[in-house]
Formats: C-alpha cells, sequence, structure tokens
C-alpha cells in the first residue's frame, strides 16, 4: 500500500465503461512525516476523497480488481482509506 496526498482531479470527456462512476485522482506519494516520497500516480476513487485528503492506495493490479469487483478491468490503482491520523514510533 502506498500513503498519498490528493493533488488534483483528471477529467474526461471519454472513458471506458468500467471507470463510470469513478473519479479518477491524482494522487502524490508521501511519507509518513508528510514529505514527498516518489513521482504522482493515477488512482480510482472509491472512498469519495477529495482535494489535500490523505490516503491509502492499493497499487497492485489483482488487488485493485477486486476491490471494484472487475476482474478483467485494466486497473492498477485504487485509493482504498481516507487516513485520519499517521502516528510513527520508535519502536516500529
Amino acid at each position: 500500500m502506498i500513503l498519498g496526498r490528493i493533488v488534483g482531479t483528471v477529467v474526461s470527456t471519454q472513458k471506458l465503461d468500467i471507470y463510470a462512476g469513478y473519479k479518477i485522482l491524482i494522487v502524490q506519494p508521501i511519507k509518513p512525516d508528510g514529505s514527498k516520497g516518489g513521482g504522482v500516480l493515477l488512482a480510482i476513487d472509491t472512498v469519495q476523497a477529495g482535494s489535500g485528503d490523505t490516503v491509502l492506495v492499493i497499487d497492485e493490479g489483482n488487488s485493485a480488481r477486486q476491490v471494484i469487483d472487475e476482474p478483467l478491468a485494466p486497473v492498477r490503482s485504487v485509493i482504498v482509506g481516507v487516513v485520519d491520523h499517521v502516528t510513527r514510533g520508535e519502536s516500529l
């Protein structure tokens, strides 16, 4: 899973039927301290996330397809949770 922050939305006039009803959001991976953690990615929103939200992203095709219950969908990344708080302890 990837911890990330929503930094934008993709708007498309045409898309595959499988994407109907889903927002496609731009996610900036972040580290637990909030700093950037890599290049941005596109992910299907399944939890009604919004701009600036910290989210959990599954970035693996088979798992993503299981989340949206479409075994043949051309999907890799899906937002599966909105994060309220991140705590990092020394024992981790």
